[in-house]
């Protein structure tokens, strides 16, 4: 793989993420799709692609502002799926799928990104 990025578990698991959000939206109602649907799926998209930029080359600091983003962006995709539920376009069972699998990525990019602030 010629990209740092590709080989980092979070990065795999932030696409992973994606994809589940993007499947799952396919049943959200018609009138969502510019609202709640393409929020969400920003979101998810959002993650991945941050720490996809952030990783490359830069100093310590700038990947772990780019790291920032990227969280940001995944308790963006928990707030999302909040709403979903609420409104009844998730069942109990796809939020917690997707809440466990953003919760996993929450502690590996803090602890990617306490890594590179020690490393600093």
């Amino acid at each position: 793989m010629p990209f740092k990025f590709e080989k980092l578990v979070v990065w795999q698991k932030s696409l992973e993420l994606s994809d589940e959000v993007h499947t799952l939206t396919k049943k959200f109602p018609k009138d969502e799709l510019y609202v709640l649907t393409s929020q969400v799926k920003r979101a998810a998209d959002s993650v991945s692609l941050n720490i996809a930029e952030g990783s490359t080359g830069q100093s310590n600091a700038e990947f772990s502002r780019f790291l920032s983003i990227a969280l940001r962006s995944n308790i963006e995709v928990v707030g999302c799926m909040h709403l979903a539920k609420r409104r009844q376009y998730v069942c109990d069972h796809e939020f917690e799928k997707i809440y466990k699998m953003c919760e996993e990525i929450l502690v590996m990019i803090n602890s990617l990104r306490n890594h590179l602030i020690k490393n600093n």
